[in-house]
């Protein structure tokens, strides 16, 4: 892996990375974030009882709206050209959480990591959202890359 910072130029400024000349490939990134709460809250979620309606549909959708617009978010993005974004939501009602699996696909030039953290983070902050008028004490935790593929780095996943 290169020590070289990408995104700095000659003078140490900010830039965005020039990927012109980077091979077109199938890129995929699947990334996760955690939300703790209690069981009854849990049970509410699963239940559709939130006091501002279904919120397990609104945060998958959220998290589809929210990866197509990353590059307005992170300032030094590219744009990608998504070909597939797909947003899921597991909740352990016993355990109090509720997990957020985005996983994201495109051929591009780039790949499509910051689209699935994106995905998940915005996802689960929808959730918080939905949930405070039962809970204030929700915490987001756990929003990490699992896995990568495609472009010259290859494959990578968590815990390899």
């Amino acid at each position: 892996m290169s020590q070289e910072l990408s995104h700095l130029d000659e003078a140490g400024r900010a830039r965005m990375v020039d990927v012109g000349d980077k091979d077109v490939t199938q890129r995929r990134a699947q990334a996760r974030a955690q939300l703790r709460m209690t069981p009854a809250t849990a049970q509410l979620l699963v239940d559709g009882r939130l006091p501002k309606g279904e919120a397990l549909g609104v945060a998958r959708v959220a998290g589809i709206m929210a990866a197509k617009r990353t590059p307005e978010l992170i300032p030094l993005c590219h744009t990608v050209a998504l070909a597939s974004v797909e947003v899921d939501v597991a909740v352990d009602v016993e355990a109090g959480l509720a997990t957020v699996i985005a996983a994201t696909r495109a051929t591009d030039r780039t790949g499509v990591e910051m689209e699935a953290l994106v995905a998940v983070s915005i996802a689960s902050l929808t959730l918080y959202d939905m949930v405070k008028a039962v809970e204030r004490g929700v915490v987001l935790e756990r929003v990490e890359l699992l896995h990568k593929s495609g472009g010259v780095g290859g494959e990578w996943q968590r815990g390899t």
